[in-house]
């Protein structure tokens, strides 16, 4: 039986600002958890408000290990101001722009978690050059451009470690789904055609791949 969150973890989930449905939330964490067991960092990219991190945080925390999650926190492309995803309660009046780190932390507060978080702010591509600590998880959750997707495969695909787990969200096969999911599905079928990763399971837009081969 797959690992499951503590009622109050689900429960610190399902109240905080975010997209991920519970199921989903649900499979992340089972793959957490099986690659808390490698002792190594499990990272994400893409913060946002901190939904998902409560679950990788939880399972860093029952492993005795760390949450790593990466974020500019200005937003991605279907945030901004006039996009279905936009909300402006994540706007700093000061500056007029995004700013989900505020947000981000309150969550994390909340839910009891802070210790067992480090948070990077920055862009990914930045922060994956000067990277050089073997994973245990990558769980890409990024813009959804094709050019944001590739960078947070390419730059991170490879810092998983053998055994570790790939985790993609927003993969979405129908072309109708071009702004959404196309660039992630892109970035999951390279993956797979790479001979690297190994399907282990897939729960509506969340693939979980396993590092079997070298190479991205």
């Amino acid at each position: 039986m797959a690992a499951a969150p503590k009622p109050e973890t689900l429960a610190a989930f399902e109240a905080a600002k975010g997209f991920m449905p519970v199921r989903e939330g649900l499979a992340l964490y089972a793959a957490a958890v099986e690659a808390g067991g490698l002792g190594l960092p499990l990272l994400e990219v893409g913060t946002y408000c901190g939904r998902s991190t409560i679950l990788l945080a939880d399972a860093a925390r029952e492993a005795g290990t760390t949450a790593i999650t990466v974020d500019h926190h200005r937003g991605s492309e279907e945030q901004q101001p006039g996009w279905d995803y936009h909300d402006p309660e994540t706007v700093d009046p000061e500056v007029g722009r995004m700013d989900t780190l505020p947000t981000f932390r309150r969550t994390l507060h909340r839910a009891g978690l802070e210790d067992h978080v480090i948070a990077v702010v920055g862009r990914s591509p930045q922060v994956a050059k000067v990277w050089g600590t073997p994973l245990g998880l990558v769980f890409i959750d990024g813009g959804h451009t094709d050019e944001h997707a590739a960078g947070d495969y390419e730059g991170w695909a490879p810092h998983v470690a053998e055994g570790g787990l790939l985790v993609i969200h927003d993969v979405f096969p129908d072309p109708a789904d071009e702004w959404t999911g196309q660039a992630p599905y892109r970035v999951y079928l390279r993956a797979l055609a790479s001979g690297a990763f190994t399907e282990v399971s897939v729960t509506h837009s969340l693939r979980v791949l396993r590092r079997t081969g070298q190479g991205v």
